[in-house]
């Protein structure tokens, strides 16, 4: 099979070859978590099913699988790169006790080689070291069945256990196909093992890497590349976790079954089918690229990190309108207020002044609405909502931008970024951005300074709602 499958038709592959292996297909759920106050947004493909990786009888069965659109901005800083986004569709499936590691890993191998066509020979693996502390064993068998599988594709299935990526980093895999690490392969919601809060489920996993050796390694990234080096040599395509612990009061306790949670992100897996390491150039976000470059007149090799910061957050914006979301100050909508505004900032370095966001929603809807009906169904009123929250902040953008200039004259300090955010209405993520992008420099207690005008503000207007009560 040659590697030209679209996202598009990857998607569609996953869900078939799931299909015929006897799992369910369920359908997405929104981005704002039902009976879950724990978080704002679904940010994994196993969070909406977390009742059932902990016990519950699922109304589909024990095999489970979807496309799970999900929403991550704990990383919304490194949006621009050739990888990250803070909107992407995780291709999921689930065994709710049913099988296990042997099925898991060559069912997963299967369809990332033959049905889309991956280059076996770029593939590499990670599995987990071991956590003697909390009594986890290292994850020998994953290893095992990872090595049978190169060794049939005829590839050597070397193995090196580096424990932390900082290690990995000076020392290099030397060219084994799997590395073993600690917390780095311990998957769960809340962090590596240690910081599981009580009643969570987690297990060890392994994770599947493409290898693009048309990226050279950069050394700002450590002396050695290997499989979680972020110079982008490597790009993880996704993990399978062997869901079988639960944190309790008196340690790790085993869940109710053993489970299989795998999610594989849609965008990296489709960029690997191009060979590309530039997740931007698939088919679900390189119509968008293409249209901010006709409407700038801007080329996108000279402005990637403005058009992929646009591409990404509108196309999550726009998500969040179709799951009910509207900007606002609060939770969700302040994220979502916090994309549109980024959107509309890094417009400004396209020379995109005017309301374009109209112009880019239709794309964005013609993307998604074969598989997802319900973008299609909402576009026009997804376009209002947008159009109009980037008409309010554009004003807002143009007096923050010059105020900052004008601080920047004397030095800016917590107390400028009050007076920005609290008298401008610019919010102090976008003016700590700016400030880097324009190398102004900032006091180095900024934090502390702004907090302090914030409570102080906050104390001021408790005394006047006591005074006039």
């Amino acid at each position: 099979m040659t590697m030209t499958m679209t996202a598009d038709e990857i998607r569609r592959a996953f869900l078939d070859y799931m299909a015929e292996r006897g799992h369910v297909i369920i359908p997405r759920a929104p981005l704002i978590p039902r009976d879950d106050p724990s978080t704002l947004f679904t940010g994994s493909g196993m969070q909406p099913l977390l009742p059932y990786l902990l016990g519950a009888e699922h109304p589909g069965g024990r095999r489970l699988a979807d496309s799970q659109t999900c929403l991550r901005v704990q990383d919304i800083e490194e949006v621009g790169d050739n990888r990250h986004t803070t909107f992407f569709e995780m291709l999921g499936n689930w065994s709710l006790g049913e099988y296990f590691k042997e099925e898991q890993i060559p069912q997963i191998w299967t369809f990332l080689t033959e049905k889309v066509g991956l280059v076996p020979d770029r593939i590499f693996v990670s599995c987990f070291s071991g956590d003697p502390g909390h009594g986890i064993p290292k994850d020998e068998d994953s290893a095992g069945i990872w090595s049978r599988l190169f060794v049939e594709a005829g590839i050597s299935a070397d193995q090196v256990d580096l424990g932390t990526e900082e290690r990995a980093a000076e020392v290099g895999t030397n060219g084994a196909r799997i590395a073993f690490y600690g917390k780095k392969n311990w998957w769960c919601r809340g962090g590596n093992a240690d910081e599981m809060p009580l009643g969570e489920p987690g297990g060890p996993d392994t994770e599947i890497f493409y290898m693009f050796p048309q990226v050279e390694h950069d050394p700002a990234f450590g002396a050695n590349c290997h499989q979680n080096c972020d110079c982008g040599r490597f790009i993880e395509l996704g993990n399978s976790v062997f869901m079988e612990y639960q944190r309790t009061a008196e340690g790790f306790a085993p869940l109710p079954r053993r489970n299989v949670d795998y999610g594989g992100g849609l965008a990296r897996i489709a960029a690997a089918a191009i060979d590309s390491p530039d997740v931007f150039r698939i088919g679900l976000l390189w119509p968008i690229i293409e249209r901010l470059e006709e409407l700038s007149g801007a080329s996108y090799d000279d402005q990637k990190r403005s058009m992929r910061v646009i591409a990404d957050h509108l196309r999550g914006a726009t998500f969040l309108a179709v799951d009910g979301v509207t900007p606002s100050n609060k939770a969700q909508g302040y994220v979502m207020r916090r994309l549109i505004r980024r959107a509309v900032r890094f417009a400004f370095d396209l020379g995109l002044e005017e309301n374009f966001f109209p112009q880019i929603i239709p794309t964005i809807a013609g993307i998604y609405a074969a598989h997802f009906p319900e973008v299609g169904e909402h576009a026009e009123y997804v376009e209002k909502i947008l159009a109009k929250e980037e008409q309010s902040f554009r004003r807002t953008l143009r007096k923050g931008l010059k105020q900052l200039s004008q601080f920047a004259k004397t030095g800016v300090t917590g107390r400028e970024l009050f007076v920005l955010s609290d008298t401008f209405g610019f919010p102090v993520e976008l003016s700590t951005e700016e400030a880097e992008r324009k190398n102004i420099a900032l006091s180095e207690n900024w934090r502390e300074e702004f907090d302090e005008q914030l409570a102080a503000q906050r104390a001021q207007s408790q005394r006047r709602t006591t005074l006039h009560v």
